[in-house]
C-alpha cells in the first residue's frame, strides 16, 4: 500500500507533474520534481546523494528531475543547489510503498545460483555495463513523456521484491512486457546508443543515453537491430523481443535510470503512470 501525504503537495509547491516532466511519486524507486527557479537565471548544478540531477527547462523555470533509490529511507532529504556563487538546499519528504513480492522458478538453476566459471564471466562484465550506466552527457531534453517500447502485457512491474526458487534476490528493478518472440522494440525517445552486447543475466542489451544521466535499458532481446554509437529518433527500432538471459519466457525487461538511480519507467508513460 502507498501511504500518500497528499497535504505534501499543498505545503511544498516547487513539488510538480508539468506536461513534459514524468509523474511525481516521491516513493523508493520512484521520481520527483522540483522547480529551482525562472530560466532568466542560469541554469543550476543539481545533486542528490553526492550524484549530479538531471535539469530542464519547463514553463518557464529550471526543474531538478532526482531519481530516488529504491533503498532511500523513508523521511526528510534534501537536494543541493550551485547557481552562480549561490548554493542552498531544498528539501522534501519521501513517503513509503509496499512493493509486493514475485516467486518466480528458474528452470535453469545456474540463473539463480552461478557456477565459478559463470561468476568469472559475470564480473568481466561489470564495467562495460558500468561504463553505460555512468554516462553524463549535456544531451538537450525537452520531453520526458516517453513512448512504450514494445505494444504487450505488463507482466512484471517495477519494484517487486523478487524470490528465484524461494532465494531471495534483489528487487526488480524495470519494468516487464511480454510478447512474441520477434516483436519490435523502439526507442521511447530521442537519444544515441551507447553499448550493446549480450550478458549473462541481461541476455542481448541494448542501453541508451538521452542525456544529463538519464539512461534506458533493453533486455532479453532476440535481436539487436542498433549500433553503438548511432544517434537515434523515437520510434527507432532497437530490437525484437527475445528470452535470453535469466528469462521464463519472451519479453522485453525495460530499465529507465536517473542520477545512477533505477527507477519506475511507467513513471515516463502518461498512461501507465495514470494507475500508480
Amino acid at each position: 500500500m502507498i501511504k500518500i501525504l497528499f497535504s505534501l503537495f499543498f505545503c511544498l509547491p516547487f513539488l510538480v507533474h508539468a506536461q513534459n516532466l514524468p509523474t511525481t511519486l516521491a516513493v523508493p524507486g520512484g521520481i520527483i520534481s522540483i522547480a529551482l527557479g525562472d530560466i532568466n537565471t542560469p541554469a543550476p548544478e543539481v545533486t542528490f546523494l553526492d550524484k549530479k540531477v538531471l535539469v530542464l527547462e519547463e514553463n518557464q523555470q529550471w526543474y531538478a528531475v532526482v531519481g530516488i533509490p529504491l533503498k532511500a529511507k523513508i523521511g526528510q532529504h534534501s537536494i543541493q543547489v550551485k547557481s552562480g556563487k549561490k548554493e542552498n538546499t531544498i528539501n522534501f519528504t519521501i513517503t513509503d510503498k509496499d512493493y509486493p513480492a514475485q516467486y518466480i522458478t528458474i528452470k535453469n538453476k545456474r540463473m539463480v545460483n552461478p557456477n565459478p566459471d559463470d561468476l568469472k564471466r559475470i564480473r568481466s562484465e561489470r564495467p562495460a555495463i558500468n561504463k553505460a550506466l555512468n554516462t553524463w552527457s549535456l544531451r538537450s531534453i525537452n520531453d520526458l513523456n516517453f513512448q512504450i517500447p514494445v505494444i504487450g502485457r505488463l507482466s512484471s512491474p517495477f519494484g517487486l521484491k523478487r524470490f528465484f526458487n524461494k532465494q531471495p534476490k534483489n528487487p526488480h528493478s524495470g519494468l516487464d512486457i511480454a510478447a512474441i518472440t520477434g516483436t519490435d522494440i523502439s526507442a521511447p525517445a530521442a537519444g544515441i546508443v551507447i553499448n550493446t552486447g549480450s550478458y549473462y543475466y541481461n541476455g542481448n542489451t541494448v542501453f541508451l543515453d538521452h542525456g544529463q544521466g538519464l539512461i534506458s535499458g533493453y533486455f532479453h532481446l532476440s535481436k539487436i537491430s542498433v549500433q553503438a554509437g548511432q544517434i537515434i529518433e523515437q520510434g527507432t527500432k532497437l530490437g525484437e523481443v527475445g528470452e535470453t538471459g535469466r528469462v521464463t519466457g519472451p519479453h522485453l525487461h525495460w530499465n529507465v535510470y536517473l542520477n545512477k538511480t533505477k527507477v519506475d519507467p511507467a513513471l515516463f508513460i502518461p498512461e501507465l503512470s495514470a494507475a500508480q
